[in-house]
């Protein structure tokens, strides 16, 4: 129901762009948007609720204040919106974790000794800044590397020429500027090869030093000669290792990211002068009930206000809402032209989904640090026991899932947690051999009968395919929980039994109406919710690999003389079907047990 005062503020709405803001009760401000026009734009939170997604509706309902702020033009609405949102992290923004001021590495341009350190602080004094980075650990990573290669200084003493060399210079680390030991051109000589390693031109700085090795060689400076032969050793090294983006041309930045729930795990790989030259991982949130393009405009909004440069283009795993406004703003802290491209295929999408792994893999390793440590465990473990209502902490949990396409290539999986970490010797799939058709339910009971065929309640070697779990994790909700519930009773185990709905997260147990919800945030939670997870990734990877191979014999079928033994070799040989189709006779003899005839039989049979 919209307040008297809300319905007075939404005729009053002025038409032009800007900022609004939604406050509560206690004045708190729950969101900050921008408009190109206000009075639309706010109004539409107000209208037909059936429209908006969950989490706008339980924002809607909090609202009993709203305030405006009017700008010159949509780019002036982006800005203020940003400088609100980091001031204010409104929770239903989406937002960075934790949002602070990111570590950059500073170049002392315009200095007589330029250092090069760490620091926070983004100022326009004429020096140059290269991150934003994650965290201070990446950014003195990067410093270590550099500093390993070129020899600046890092102390902060005034270079007066009196000074005594310190330990850096007697380790070859540092040209002693404060002992007069290197001329004010050759240290910024060695400050600008420094600048453009970190712009990724390594190769240029290469190809400088292996002139400058010559020439020191001629002139019979043997002992300066190694030393610059060992630098371009070092960066040929750091060359090596960043060969994952040779395939695609020209300097971007390549953003990708994985999302579970509330929670976006964004990965972005800086491709310079065709090399990868760094990555960064950053953790959004408030991101439930919102779509991959708010996401990707959300952290593009976020970081790029933060970096110092940007690259002529960025390649982007989704698109970006309001695109010509974000385009024209990038254009303006570059003050240069920018591309965002969402690429569809070719090296570019093969880059992107290269970004996405990393970033899935990253979320999940996230997932498992965060109940990493055993105080962590031991506290997640208790308490699953007192949600669930269990005699002791469940120090083996078993989760089972179904994975089929309508019924075809049925396939179940059972997965094991001993003490919270994962068990895979342990781990089990089963075919689904008795029931037809799209029956997920009659296939979990198959698989939980069979499984518990072999469960004995007491057993002196408890660690066994035969020892009786402390928790039984069924995925699905209170139709699942029944059919694993009546399974286990035919099987005559008496096991804890739970499942979880993957919607709202929801655990239900038998013998009560209501579902246990548990805080998002909560360590049991997030302990069953990585085993439920685990449970649909074996039994995804099982079914479609037993797909592809029923699809692969079936296509096979029929063809005279090809038989399972010949099947099998193909299969080895090419992969797929469509492998198959493609190759030449000459080719699919190449195979085991194939012969010219038969593979041209194939061929005319494909």
């Amino acid at each position: 129901m919209v307040s008297s005062l809300i319905k007075e503020q939404l005729k009053r709405l002025p038409t032009g762009p800007g900022v609004y803001l939604f406050k509560d009760t206690g004045g708190n401000i729950l969101y900050v948007g921008k408009a190109t026009n206000l009075q639309n734009r706010v109004r539409s939170y107000f209208g037909a609720t059936n429209k908006l997604s969950p989490k706008i509706q339980r924002m809607v309902a909090r609202i009993t204040d709203l305030d405006f702020l009017v700008t010159g033009s949509e780019q002036e609405a982006l800005i203020l919106e940003l400088n609100l949102i980091k001031r204010h992290h409104p929770r239903f923004n989406v937002r960075l974790k934790d949002d602070k001021t990111f570590p950059y590495l500073k170049v002392e341009t315009g200095q007589d000794w330029p250092r090069i350190y760490v620091t926070r602080r983004l100022e326009q004094d004429g020096g140059r800044y290269f991150g934003p980075f994650t965290d201070a650990r990446s950014v003195r990573q990067t410093l270590k590397v550099i500093k390993g290669i070129f020899p600046f200084r890092i102390c902060s003493k005034r270079i007066t020429g009196n000074e005594r060399a310190c330990l850096e210079y007697h380790l070859g680390r540092c040209l002693a500027p404060c002992i007069g030991a290197v001329s004010r051109e050759e240290y910024a000589e060695i400050i600008r090869e420094v600048i453009l390693f970190l712009e990724g031109k390594q190769e240029r700085v290469v190809k400088e030093m292996e002139q400058k090795m010559s020439e020191a060689a001629d002139a019979l400076q043997f002992e300066k000669a190694a030393f610059i032969r060992d630098q371009i050793q070092a960066i040929r090294k750091v060359i090596e290792g960043q060969r994952i983006a040779t395939r695609v041309r020209g300097e971007q930045d390549v953003i990708a990211f994985a999302q579970d729930r509330d929670v976006a795990y964004v990965q972005v790989f800086f491709i310079r002068s065709n090399k990868l030259t760094g990555r960064e991982s950053f953790v959004l949130q408030g991101t439930r009930h919102e779509e991959p393009p708010q996401i990707m405009t959300g952290f593009i909004k976020q970081f790029y206000d933060s970096a110092p440069s940007l690259p002529p283009r960025l390649l982007l795993q989704h698109p970006v809402e309001d695109a010509a406004v974000i385009k024209e703003w990038l254009r303006d802290k570059r003050r240069g032209s920018i591309v965002l491209q969402v690429p569809q295929r070719g090296s570019k999408k093969e880059l992107i989904d290269i970004v996405a792994e990393n970033a899935r893999q990253g979320l999940e390793q996230m997932k498992i640090r965060q109940l990493g440590t055993p105080r962590a465990l031991e506290t997640a473990l208790k308490q699953i026991e007192q949600e669930l209502g269990l005699e002791h902490p469940p120090l083996r949990m078993e989760a089972y899932d179904i994975s089929n396409l309508q019924g075809y290539a049925a396939v179940g999986s059972m997965v094991v947690f001993e003490k919270g970490i994962a068990k895979p010797a342990h781990y089990r799939r089963f075919k689904i051999k008795t029931v037809s058709g799209a029956n997920d339910y009659a296939m979990l009971q198959e698989v939980l009968k069979r499984r518990f065929k072999h469960a004995k309640a007491e057993t002196s070697t408890p660690d066994t395919w035969a020892s009786v779990p402390d928790l039984v994790l069924i995925d699905g909700g209170k139709g699942q929980l029944n059919a694993a519930r009546s399974a286990l009773n035919e099987a005559g185990n008496a096991a804890p039994l739970a499942s979880i709905a993957k919607e709202n997260e929801e655990l239900f147990v038998p013998h009560r109406a209501k579902p246990i919800v548990l805080l998002h945030s909560s360590p049991g939670l997030q302990l069953l919710q990585r085993l439920r997870d685990e449970a649909h990734r074996f039994a995804i990877s099982y079914h479609t690999r037993v797909r592809q191979r029923q699809t692969f014999a079936s296509a096979l079928d029929g063809i005279p003389g090809i038989g399972p033994k010949r099947k099998r070799s193909l299969l080895k040989q090419f992969g797929t079907v469509r492998a198959i189709r493609q190759a030449s006779a000459d080719e699919l003899a190449t195979t085991a047990g194939i012969n010219l005839s038969q593979a041209r039989r194939i061929k005319e049979y494909l």
